[in-house]
């Protein structure tokens, strides 16, 4: 009996060492074709921007071409579902924004999980812009909380469920229960329709909305990050306006399919945030407003949770839903 276990051991203890190798190969061979990076948004916006800033450089990094395919539609849902559902080898990739976490409340079937993905690295962090037409009687945040209750207002935000709706929300209704309405763009298009005074208040991711605000064409009244941006360091943040703790931010990052290997991973996220912070990367994304905010992908996951735990709550408060 004796020595029939130990054979088994040594037979169990040999199989155990043979398959070490094959793991470590499989990871060292990756990549071994294209990799293709799914933009869950149109050409053009801002996600799509952050991915073809990187493309290039992450393409000579792992020596094979890596392909951008927009995929948008239903909010980022589109190209997330497509991913949800690749093999795990780190050969597709998901370029999205922070709807990522907010339409796994938002919507009551967004086609996908968190726990379907495997967070890579985080792009840019960088927060929104609340501001208004010139004609509007308000310089400052209070002054503009003011006209808004003694007169109908509406403003233009990025789109339901996006980060600039729901701070705006928080802001306006469940801090100084004002009921102003919304009204939903893309984030170019909010910012048009207050430049052409259609709609008095705008709040936008960063990018279309700081040229105009720097030209004085549009009055910027506030920022959402915690500390006031590099960008536009005149204007103060919500935070320091009298509501202390206030801090919204859009993201862009990057995942793969839950299980893929943690070395494929490791890689990938050194060679992106390599990407992000080379000059010309910086200096690119300095002109339209956006941060390099390199992480690990064990850092990117504690944000996500946090995000969607947080966007789940106030979703739910506000009675939000997409379809």
């Amino acid at each position: 009996m004796k020595r029939t276990s130990n054979t088994l051991w040594r037979v169990v203890a040999c199989a155990s060492v043979l398959s070490l190798p094959v793991v470590e190969a499989g990871a060292q061979a990756f990549p071994s074709r294209p990799v293709r990076l799914v933009v869950a948004f149109p050409p053009g916006a801002t996600t799509d921007t952050i991915a073809r800033l990187v493309q290039p450089k992450l393409s000579e990094a792992l020596g094979q071409p890596v392909l951008i395919d927009n995929r948008g539609g239903a909010g980022g849902n589109i190209g997330a579902q497509i991913v949800a559902k690749a093999a795990p080898d780190g050969h597709t990739l998901l370029g999205t924004s922070v709807a990522f976490a907010v339409n796994v409340s938002l919507f009551s079937k967004a086609g996908y999980a968190i726990r379907d993905f495997a967070p890579v690295a985080m792009g840019t962090l960088t927060p929104n812009l609340l501001f208004v037409h010139p004609s509007v009687k308000a310089t400052n945040l209070k002054e503009l909380l003011a006209l808004a209750r003694r007169e109908p207002l509406s403003y233009a935000s990025s789109g339901t469920g996006t980060t600039t709706h729901l701070a705006a929300e928080v802001l306006f209704r469940q801090l100084n229960k004002l009921d102003i309405t919304h009204v939903p763009h893309t984030p170019a298009a909010a910012v048009t329709a207050v430049l052409g005074g259609q709609v008095p208040i705008g709040s936008t991711s960063m990018p279309p909305a700081v040229p105009l605000a720097q030209s004085g064409k549009i009055r910027a009244i506030a920022v959402t990050s915690a500390k006031r941006s590099p960008a536009m360091p005149d204007v103060p943040t919500v935070a320091e306006l009298g509501f202390p703790g206030f801090a919204d931010y859009t993201w862009i990052a990057f995942f793969a399919p839950a299980g893929t290997a943690g070395a494929v991973i490791e890689k990938l996220n050194a060679e992106i945030n390599r990407a992000l912070t080379s000059p010309e990367v910086r200096e690119r994304m300095s002109v339209l407003a956006l941060d390099a905010t390199p992480m690990s992908p064990a850092e990117f996951e504690k944000v996500l949770r946090n995000d969607v735990d947080r966007y789940a709550k106030i979703v739910k408060a506000l009675d939000l839903k997409a379809d």
